[in-house]
């Protein structure tokens, strides 16, 4: 790391400059309309002339946000993401820096992640329809029919933390009819969803909320002396044998994370049924749905692409700041209250979300239409361009630095101490991906699913690239 944070910035600088972004003040946002030099028959992969810089931008922040919440799950056992007391004896500095993450983070990058994926289905369709290409289904399909294969081998082989499936299967299910709707339906789909799956977590919820209030109240009682009726032995008796259950799990992920790989990968097996199908039918689809589907709104709206007025976006801020901050604080107070155990917080939890998203959205979208910062936004431009690569990038880097086959930090390192390591990985997304796309005009991963969705390798030099367009 120390090579990377004391090189001089003129050296990131050149790094960056031949990456195709336009200036920063013209990043609003509309793709270019440049005349198309393909035949119409002939699909192909977006060119660096089309890209719409808002959006990579975006994108690239997204990404990186996403494992502010993430290291938490990298670094230790399963009750690590919500409970930043798993590991460790310094309670304060973990309770202020878990707070604001919740506040400001928590399921908000992973809301515009998605929100962006929806957007790249309309970009996807409607730039192959724009060219006459008669074969968009198929290309649609086989894009996320990989990307299915793409999260089962992440899942399985890197890390069980993936959101690839999800993404994909959702795609294949759910997206490709609502490519052509209206920003006003699509935005009203995705808060129906969205709020289907509300009132299906909060349902679920109940009997986790009952069985921690019964157990609790007998253990007082019993603690108190107190001699216990059937129904409060019985309840006390579920209550520990949840707790029970809990240590259990969080013994054997401690064990087999800090094994060998194999070990892992049979842990990892032992979960993957569950969490890519009971999951993401209980919880996930309308997770993803539902952002996916305001996605493909805010961008039919130009809201992604920073085409509406720095008015609109500074009552857009406001608004989600005031609902989406006093929301997420009474949550983590009442998670901190209630020692990180089962919680009513679902309830409001897409609403904090949902709000507070958008609004980290449209600052990011007003730094790049006022053209702020333009040293960093094209550098967090290139993340976002190579989104797919940088993820299995984070998922690999973070899997060597902490479990057993690699540094073995698992379950060692405090929660605040995590993320000067969250930074340094940022440093890295931010540093090799412009070096990169001076040469290559996608991320390795990047050129091999788009070279098996078009079914066809695609030219990875930029030198190369720019040269077939010229004499097509």
């Amino acid at each position: 790391m120390q090579d990377i944070t004391s090189s001089p910035v003129s050296r990131i600088e050149s790094a960056a400059a031949a990456v195709t972004v336009p200036a920063a003040g013209l990043a609003t946002a509309q793709a270019v309309t440049a005349p198309e030099q393909f035949a119409p028959d002939l699909p192909h992969p977006v060119t660096q002339r089309e890209r719409i810089p808002t959006i990579d931008i975006v994108r690239g922040v997204a990404l990186m946000g996403i494992l502010v919440m993430n290291i938490g799950a990298f670094s230790g056992p399963f009750d690590m993401y919500m409970n930043p007391l798993s590991v460790g004896n310094h309670r304060t500095w973990d309770l202020i820096v878990w707070t604001i993450r919740w506040i400001f983070f928590e399921g908000k990058m992973r809301a515009a992640f998605s929100m962006l994926f929806g957007a790249g289905v309309i970009l996807l369709t409607e730039r192959a329809e724009r060219r006459g290409s008669r074969n968009v289904a198929d290309i649609f399909s086989r894009r996320n029919m990989w990307l299915v294969l793409f999260g089962v081998l992440h899942f399985y082989f890197i890390w069980f933390g993936d959101i690839l499936y999800m993404y994909g299967l959702t795609a294949l299910l759910f997206l490709y009819p609502c490519r052509n709707l209206r920003f006003r339906n699509l935005l009203i789909a995705g808060a129906a969803v969205l709020l289907i799956g509300v009132g299906t977590d909060a349902y679920s919820s109940i009997d986790g909320l009952r069985d921690r209030n019964a157990g609790i109240a007998a253990q007082a009682l019993q603690n108190a002396g107190k001699k216990l009726t059937q129904q409060q032995q019985d309840a006390l008796k579920k209550w520990n044998e949840s707790l029970d259950k809990r240590k259990k799990m969080r013994e054997d992920d401690l064990k087999a994370m800090r094994g060998s790989y194999l070990e892992q990968f049979m842990w990892r097996a032992k979960w993957g049924p569950k969490v890519q199908a009971t999951f993401y039918y209980s919880f996930g689809f309308t997770d993803v749905l539902g952002m996916m589907l305001i996605g493909m709104g805010l961008y039919r709206m130009g809201f992604l692409t920073g085409n509406l007025s720095f008015k609109s976006y500074g009552w857009i801020i406001a608004g989600g700041y005031l609902l989406s901050i006093p929301i997420n604080g009474f949550e983590a107070h009442g998670l901190i209250r209630d020692n990180f155990h089962e919680s009513a917080w679902w309830i409001l939890y897409q609403v904090g979300r949902l709000t507070g998203a958008v609004a980290n959205i449209a600052v990011v979208v007003v730094v790049a239409k006022a053209g702020l910062v333009p040293w960093l936004t094209r550098r967090i431009g290139a993340v976002g361009q190579m989104a797919l690569s940088n993820y299995l990038f984070t998922s690999i880097s973070c899997s060597l630095l902490f479990n057993g086959f690699g540094f073995g930090l698992y379950g060692k390192v405090e929660y605040y101490q995590l993320f000067p390591i969250v930074l340094c990985v940022w440093i890295l997304n931010l540093t090799l991906s412009p070096i990169w796309l001076r040469y290559y005009q996608f991320g390795p991963m990047e050129w091999v699913w788009r070279s098996l969705t078009y079914w066809k390798r695609q030219p990875m030099k930029r030198q190369l690239a720019e040269e077939q367009l010229l004499a097509a």
